[in-house]
């Protein structure tokens, strides 16, 4: 499993590359790292993280088009139920 450090450390060019080819599930994990990461950052590199919170989103919209982030939601909820 990938960490944070390594998701905010990889180029943006390998994230893209990565979450085209990712499961539902590790788009979804790679979501919620982020987030975590992006509550936890300094401002010095917030934006960075927000930069690939966005790509994460895109990926998620492109997979479920008009469902606004939808299922993600849905996944995290399960994850805090569970």
């Amino acid at each position: 499993m990938i960490s944070v450090e390594d998701v905010r450390n990889e180029p943006i060019e390998d994230l893209v590359a990565r979450l085209e080819t990712m499961t539902d599930e590790e788009v979804f994990i790679t979501m919620c790292k982020l987030e975590l990461a992006s509550e936890a950052a300094g401002e010095e590199i917030r934006d960075e993280i927000l930069a690939r919170i966005a790509l994460a989103e895109s990926e998620i919209e492109r997979r479920y088009p008009g469902q606004v982030l939808a299922p993600y939601r849905e996944w995290k909820q399960r994850r805090i139920i569970s």
